[in-house]
């Protein structure tokens, strides 16, 4: 199988989701309730390993490029829905963590794309306007 290399905004959304994390949990943990710090901290760590998974399974088709790799993508990210609708599931059942810590775990990498998307553009077109 041919080896896809990540590409280096790819490595820096997986290390700035890390970041991100951090820096959301380091105030949680001082100032909130251990409930909503464990909201956010599985909420970080199931997007996170989602998006890992997502970006490894596009790897693997865009390195195939047949027409059963459609198929295979589209049944692996329904797999992955189900397990983390599954898990979620248990988790606010559970009544172990704070929903909104949960949410704000889980909108983590949504706000690292559109973060990381605007810092890009904006650099972008700041050493457009310098040339």
């Amino acid at each position: 199988m041919n080896r896809t290399e990540k590409d280096p905004l790819q490595k820096k959304l997986e290390l700035t989701n890390w970041i991100i994390l951090g820096i959301i949990l380091a105030p949680s943990f001082i100032f909130l309730s251990q409930q909503f710090t464990l909201g956010v901290l599985l909420g970080g760590l199931i997007s996170i390993v989602n998006f890992h998974w997502l970006g490894r399974d596009l790897r693997k088709v865009f390195s195939s490029l047949s027409d059963s790799s459609k198929s295979s993508m589209m049944f692996k990210y329904y797999i992955r829905f189900g397990i983390t609708a599954v898990i979620l599931y248990f988790i606010i059942t559970g009544g172990l963590v704070d929903i909104i810590g949960l949410l704000a775990g889980l909108s983590l990498v949504v706000v690292n794309v559109v973060f990381t998307v605007v810092t890009t553009f904006s650099k972008k077109n700041c050493l457009e306007e310098v040339r």
